[in-house]
């Protein structure tokens, strides 16, 4: 490939990243971005400040855990931006407190609510500062496309078309694209690792500039070229801002004390250590040395990732190397293409394909080592450029696990510091499969297929999943498949209102006769704006079974999370399609119904119903009929709760749902040995309220005793009856049914965690159901 070509394609590749970027920046609602609703307003306060925030756990603040980042990004930000009036910055930034962490059926998802007449072309106010943060982190995210070459060109200098492949397998990257149209400190560090990384691996190679006995530099420096002290100086300065940055770019520094051990023992020269050492040193201590120095002043801790990690939260039980295995999927997913709060994916298809061209990938990457072993031993002498490359991707890879076994982050954009080297890696493997030319073309079909992805993302899922509900027309309305019944009367409407009519109902459509412990649940509620609000009001669906027990609900802001109660309009009518998901535990035979309402998510006050007569109905409607069915089997209410892979609770039964204090509710537990045990586990039964009051516990060695664990036989149903007798103080109320796995040991009680089938993470307990204590 001649270098005319070469710079046609590369300049090809930054420009349809840019393009691509700047149309996520565009197309993704304010905030709609992973973190940005706490990145956002650590620039704000940057901004309005021309100061840090101090981090204090427990206190509330807009920016969160993300007070406790490295500021370089954030004072950029700020710099951009200063001039705008923020001042709106609460009205726009619009929390949704009822958004769900994960994909969903209905919706849902948006983070924030959003105001039309308040984000639409042009700009201004917060959200022109959100765009104009946003359009710098594209120019980011360019420059380290364009560093992800120059890496590659270096690592393999006679492959042309593996840079250009690297390069635009990052460009191309649907999750990378979304980040980079967003507010992100990733965007900063990502350019500022790679020439890091760059700077290194030049000075890694042999040609690099080695002592000139002309140099007039004396003392021990006339032993290093000027060139030599320069790199060296400029090397620490780029990684001193990357550490402000990030501190994911920390592995860098020991990359860096490893070249220059490397040139020292190459020349074998005290000097070149020493001096390279200080040359690097020096400016990185002047860049971020106060950053670590004000860390250990406020909170004890160099990185001040103790703070971080106690505002962000932590897992309820610590993940091992199997639990992250297990939560493989959701990583990926958040490595290709997971948009939103990591909750808006793109179907399941594309994920299958990427993930099965990257396990091709790992393999070919394997073959093609081989190869080259074979060819040449002193393989990893010779190419110590990929050593250097891979070994930054371990120093992002091995953290980031760390990380993950004490928080919630299977997010693959989190390991993107070290991109360069994922890119690399996949355009190598899927190019060592094949002869020369044709795995060329392997990775260029890799790159135009993400390249499409990334194209049709925006349109075919993302800004669908922040449409706002269509305004229903005369005919929709009068095809409303079901009215709501009041008494004796069909055909009304119901409104919920404080003072004055807010929100009317006016019918439904339950589209559920019957369903399965987890199953679902669909009902379309049709509704009317009366009157604009003062506050934001939530709507509740709930599946109410016996003793008016909850077996499934869904809470939302009206338009499933996209509407505001506060700036809708009056006769305004859309339909809410709700889908109520039944737990597996959920207990069966029962019969449930619609309970539907509104209520202040500020106060839990729930608004008035009322007829269209006028009639007070209490604070809910109740329609419909739902048959909950019983899962087929031997056991009653067959389910499969894996305890730590060592035992499974494989059923469940109870006498009763409804008790009184002093009340006895028999339980029977049915449970199976996944392996032969050699530790005899308690077994713990409560009722427990949502402030953490229980009504009843019972622990011990399953069957009162005489049935430990560690004689059970694998493969062996094993039935365990519980007696839980509800304290006389119990407080009314409905009680969670939990079942806890323990051993008691010198520490203290060690839990056997509950292993979710679907990598969500580990749990201490399950619950069953719940029970209602009445007076």
């Amino acid at each position: 490939m001649g270098r005319r070509a070469e710079r046609t394609i590369l300049a090809s590749i930054l420009i349809i990243f840019t393009a691509l970027g700047v149309m996520y920046s565009v197309v993704v609602p304010p905030f709609e971005a992973s973190d940005e609703k706490w990145h956002y307003p650590m620039v704000k306060y940057v901004a309005d400040h021309w100061a840090l925030p101090v981090q204090v756990p427990g206190v509330e603040t807009p920016w969160r855990q993300e007070g406790s980042q490295p500021p370089l990004y954030y004072a950029l930000a700020a710099a951009a931006t200063f001039w705008i009036d923020t001042s709106d910055v609460d009205v726009v930034r619009h929390l949704n407190p009822h958004v769900d962490a994960g994909a969903t059926p209905d919706g849902n998802v948006n983070l924030a609510v959003h105001d039309p007449s308040r984000e639409s072309f042009p700009w201004r106010g917060t959200v022109l500062a959100v765009h104009v943060v946003r359009l710098l982190s594209v120019l980011m995210g360019t420059a380290a496309v364009y560093l992800t070459y120059l890496i590659v060109r270096e690592v393999v200098p006679a492959e042309p078309v593996l840079a250009l492949g690297a390069a635009a397998i990052h460009g191309f990257t649907p999750m990378v694209v979304f980040i980079a149209g967003s507010i992100n400190n990733d965007n900063l560090v990502v350019p500022l690792s790679s020439l890091a990384l760059l700077m290194i691996i030049r000075l890694a190679k042999p040609k690099s500039p080695i002592s000139n006995p002309k140099s007039p530099i004396p003392s021990l420096q006339s032993q290093v070229s000027r060139d030599a002290v320069r790199n060296y100086l400029l090397l620490g300065f780029v990684l001193g801002l990357a550490a402000l940055t990030k501190t994911s770019s920390l592995a860098l520094t020991v990359l860096a004390a490893l070249v220059v051990a490397v040139r020292a023992v190459r020349r074998r020269s005290w000097h070149e250590f020493l001096i390279g050492g200080l040359c690097t040193l020096v400016p990185f201590l002047a860049v971020a040395g106060w950053w670590f120095l004000r860390n250990l002043r406020l909170y004890g801790d160099l990185s001040g990732l103790n703070v971080f990690t106690e505002i962000l939260g932590t897992r309820d039980v610590p993940a091992d190397l199997a639990q992250l295995w297990r939560e493989r999927y959701s990583f990926a997913a958040g490595y290709w293409g997971n948009f939103g709060g990591i909750n808006v994916p793109m179907p399941a298809w594309t994920y299958t394909t990427l993930n099965l061209l990257a396990i091709l990938a790992v393999f070919g990457l394997i073959v093609l080592l081989l190869r080259q072993l074979l060819r040449h031993p002193s393989f990893v002498i010779c190419h110590l450029s990929f050593v250097i490359s891979f070994l930054w991707g371990l120093g992002v890879l091995v953290p980031w696990a760390v990380w993950a076994r004490v928080t919630w982050s299977s997010q693959g954009r989190l390991i993107f510091s070290a991109i360069p080297v994922w890119s690399l890696l996949l355009a190598l493997g899927l190019a060592g499969w094949l002869p020369r030319r044709w795995g060329r073309w392997a990775v260029v079909a890799f790159a135009l297929f993400l390249l499409g992805l990334a194209a049709v993302a925006p349109f075919a899922w993302i800004a669908p999943a922040y449409a706002l509900p269509e305004p229903l027309t005369a005919a929709q309305v009068a095809m409303i498949p079901h009215r709501v019944e009041i008494g004796d009367s069909t055909g009304s409407a119901v409104d919920f209102s404080e003072s004055n009519g807010l929100m009317r109902l006016l019918g439904y459509d339950l589209e559920t006769e019957a369903v399965r412990p987890g199953g679902q649940v669909e009902v379309t509620l049709y509704w009317e704006t009366l009157s604009p609000a003062d506050r934001d009001y939530t709507v509740f669906v709930h599946l109410l079974g016996e003793g008016e027990l909850l077996v499934a609900q869904r809470d939302t802001y009206p338009g499933l999370g996209l509407l505001s109660t506060t700036w809708l309009e009056p006769g305004f009518r859309w339909a809410d399609r709700y889908v109520l998901q039944v737990p597996e535990t959920a207990y069966a035979p029962d019969v449930a119904q619609i309970e539907a309402g509104v209520y202040d998510a500020a106060t839990g006050a729930r608004l008035a119903a009322t007829g269209s007569d006028g009639e007070l109905l209490g604070d809910n409607v109740r329609f419909g009929r739902v048959t909950v069915r019983p899962v087929p089997g031997d056991i009653p209410n067959p389910i499969a709760v894996n305890f730590g892979d060592r035992m499974a609770l494989v059923g469940y039964d109870m006498s009763e749902r409804v008790a009184r204090p002093g009340d006895e509710v028999a339980l029977t537990l049915y449970w199976r040995a996944l392996e032969q045990m050699d530790v005899n586990y308690t077994v713990s039964a409560q009722l427990v309220d949502a402030e953490m009051r229980k009504a009843a516990q019972r622990d011990g060695w399953p069957q009162g005793g005489g049935a430990p664990t560690a004689a059970w036989e694998p493969g062996r149903t094993l039935v365990d009856p519980i007696a839980l007798e509800v304290a006389p103080d119990a407080p009314p109320g409905v009680y969670d049914v939990r079942v806890v796995v323990y051993v008691v040991e010198e520490g203290g009680i060690a839990h056997l965690p509950v292993i979710p089938a679907d990598g969500r993470m580990l749990a201490e307990y399950v619950v069953l159901t719940r029970v209602r204590v009445v007076d």
